[in-house]
């Protein structure tokens, strides 16, 4: 079923009963209208160690800013401004003063990058390791908001930033865990000897925005200084496949991506071929980038074009022709919602 699958299934029939509940569930914030000129956006994200993080290679600095952008990115990808968070935590005894002091470092350095106050939470006892969940407050007048549903037919659909550099950054730390492991079991009874050193010269890029990735503000900025409303937009966390397929389906629209256009860091190819991989399918499927995804009108397309870190990746189209990748050789291929599923059974 997955986790939209999920979602879907024990919210749809939920109707708000109170009318300052302007958007519920169904996009990246919740959208409160309390009068004024403004209208509350609220989102929250839940990160569990052993399945959104590892902390054998991720430092808990980086996992404190990290778990802070991953909110704000949501309210930038409603076209709002982040005003608050509240953190709420489920610690394990394992966890000392010391240790939450550096996650809260990372936390504030944060909300003072964004001008974010973080205004509250709750903390508990946990038995099965570290548990982080924040919940991010912002605002935006009522015509700025972008949802998810406002993709038309001839739209172009655009990308910020790159792709697939967070995927290859998280398969470099898992790769170098695996070695370290390795010379763990040869050791065998002289583990105490082992002096590993991961090697990751020359891949400090894909380190950064696995580790600490940022929410692209800038974008917001650039896109309302160039005079350009995107009609939907959504941030990739799950992937580019599964977020464009997102937008198709509640815009009720199909699209068209070209492969070759889709934008790609230099690091990223070299790596997905030391690993074997291909960087397409790591740049549509990966996810994390947390870069903004968002569809334009095709009178915008010589504004948008001016702009630097944004790409023209493809065009919206009727329905009926589905959602399609065209590859460099011309074929195409239906797209797929293959990006990451924190509920998918591991086999």
């Amino acid at each position: 079923m997955g986790e939209f699958g999920l979602i879907k299934r024990l919210t749809e029939d939920i109707k708000p009963e109170n009318g300052s509940t302007e958007k519920g569930v169904g996009d990246d914030c919740a959208v409160l209208n309390y009068g004024g000129p403004h209208r509350v956006l609220v989102t929250t994200d839940l990160l569990m160690e052993g399945v959104h993080f590892d902390l054998q290679y991720v430092p808990l600095r980086h996992l404190g800013y990290k778990s802070v952008i991953v909110n704000l990115s949501d309210i930038y990808a409603m076209n709002g401004t982040p005003r608050q968070i509240t953190v709420s935590l489920a610690l394990s005894k394992r966890f000392s003063v010391e240790d939450i002091e550096e996650l809260y470092a990372g936390m504030r350095m944060a909300c003072e990058h964004h001008h974010v106050d973080l205004i509250g939470g709750d903390t508990t006892s946990s038995m099965t390791g570290l548990a982080i969940s924040i919940t991010a407050i912002g605002e935006a007048r009522p015509e700025d908001i972008v949802y998810r549903n406002g993709a038309k037919p001839t739209d172009l659909v655009c990308v910020s930033g790159n792709l697939g550099a967070a995927y290859m950054g998280l398969q470099l730390l898992e790769r170098e865990k695996s070695v370290y492991y390795q010379q763990l079991s040869e050791a065998g009874e002289k583990k105490d000897s082992v002096q590993f050193q991961p090697d990751f010269s020359g891949r400090e890029y894909l380190l950064e925005r696995q580790l600490k990735p940022e929410a692209r503000r800038d974008i917001i900025e650039v896109l309302a200084k160039a005079g350009i409303r995107p009609t939907s937009m959504m941030d990739i966390s799950d992937g580019l496949s599964s977020e464009l397929m997102h937008i198709c389906t509640q815009s009720h629209t199909g699209c068209r991506i070209y492969e070759e256009r889709i934008p790609l860091d230099y690091q990223t190819a070299v790596m997905a071929e030391e690993l074997n991989m291909n960087v397409t399918t790591c740049a549509m499927n990966g996810g994390e980038d947390y870069e903004l995804l968002f569809t334009i009108p095709l009178t915008d397309n010589e504004k948008v074009e001016k702009l630097e870190d944004v790409k023209v990746i493809g065009y919206i189209t009727e329905e009926s022709l589905g959602c399609a990748l065209i590859c460099r050789d011309g074929s195409e291929f239906a797209l797929k919602a293959q990006g990451w599923n924190p509920l998918k059974s591991e086999k």
